[in-house]
């Protein structure tokens, strides 16, 4: 007798024979692995396996290398499964030359804008600093790597998912030759000087390419040398004016898009420059990541932002500040698709 099952990539429900362990769904045409009737223990529902990634070089999974769910993140206990789903990573560094002391103020600013503003849950955020009081939410690469898979873990159509990081960033030389600029962008935790950096090759693989259709990841990036640390294909370069046009980074050995959602990654500078963090904006001795003051400021200001003025806002507010610091640093946008930035709002 046929059962129903849900497609792992668009949701619908199809109808399968009990001993089938493997369906091509004929709306998306990806692959969904089941689990036959007669292996399912006792009573318990099996709703299907998570959804798997789509063929990276079309619409559906290759059907010569299908690819097969990723293990269940043991990150307890944030929940898995929410419309709306954060991670937000603040280094300051405690202990060293080079510690900043406003990465932390960023991610509680970030979160009580998601909250409180944009209605994400509470229990839908997951926050890795130093101060937190378990190990497995201190900012360590291990921990960061699994908070990642954590983020885009059974993602689904009208998913709303954000990515922000707050510290150091670096570049080192690229050695597989996928970077226009021979450069590798990373970001660095806590533990980067023994554990070493997470660059943008496995930033890319790990909460991009995963990204099925329906599903929508902002990234907010407040580091130096962001500018493409997610190695999204498209940059968006404004001039003063606030014209622009896309920058097409494609390079066709190597697939750096999602698998059918949309991604986009606002960042604190481009490759090439750097970052700070600054006490102008508070009026104290309260320090803030400019970027993230900026981006903050300006979605709290003005409900239904375009991608375009959003971008706009925060270089005008960056400017003043950068300045002072002798330092250029201007805001990027990189996208997995292109669009028109000035019709198209942000919505979180």
């Amino acid at each position: 007798m046929a059962r129903r099952e849900r497609c792992s990539g668009c949701g619908i429900n199809m109808l399968v024979s009990p001993e089938a362990r493997v369906v091509r769904c004929s709306e998306c045409h990806t692959l969904t692995n089941l689990v036959p009737m007669n292996a399912r223990p006792g009573r318990t529902r099996y709703n299907g396996p998570p959804r798997m990634h789509e063929n990276l070089y079309g619409n559906g999974p290759s059907p010569q290398h299908p690819q097969y769910p990723q293990p269940r993140p043991s990150l307890s206990p944030v929940p898995i499964y929410g419309r709306k789903r954060a991670l937000l990573c603040g280094v300051n560094y405690h202990g060293k030359s080079y510690k900043l002391k406003g990465s932390i103020n960023d991610v509680k600013s970030m979160k009580y804008l998601l909250v409180e503003t944009l209605g994400f849950p509470n229990d839908s955020i997951l926050m890795l600093t130093e101060n937190e009081r378990e190990p497995s939410k201190i900012p360590t690469k291990q921990n960061i790597r699994k908070a990642l898979k954590w983020l885009v873990y059974g993602c689904q159509p009208g998913d709303s998912l954000v990515f922000h990081f707050s510290g150091h960033g670096t570049r080192q030389k690229d050695y597989n030759h996928d970077e226009v600029d021979g450069f590798d962008e990373a970001l660095c935790p806590l533990d980067h000087e023994t554990e070493g950096n997470i660059i943008d090759d496995e930033i890319n693989d790990t909460i991009v390419k995963p990204l099925t259709r329906g599903t929508t990841l902002h990234a907010i990036i407040d580091a130096c040398y962001s500018g493409t640390v997610l190695d999204l294909p498209f940059v968006c370069r404004m001039n003063k004016e606030g014209r622009y046009m896309w920058e097409d980074q494609r390079n066709p050995l190597f697939y750096k898009r999602t698998s059918g959602g949309l991604a986009f990654c606002f960042s604190a500078c481009d490759d090439h420059q750097t970052s700070a963090d600054t006490t102008a904006f508070t009026g104290t001795n309260v320090r803030t990541g400019t970027m993230t003051y900026s981006f903050l400021q300006a979605i709290q200001n003005e409900r239904r932002l375009t991608y375009g003025h959003l971008l706009n806002a925060m270089r005008y507010t960056i400017g003043d500040v950068s300045k002072a610091h002798g330092a250029s640093q201007e805001p990027q946008l990189t996208s997995s698709d292109k669009f028109d930035i000035y019709s198209k709002p942000v919505v979180l």
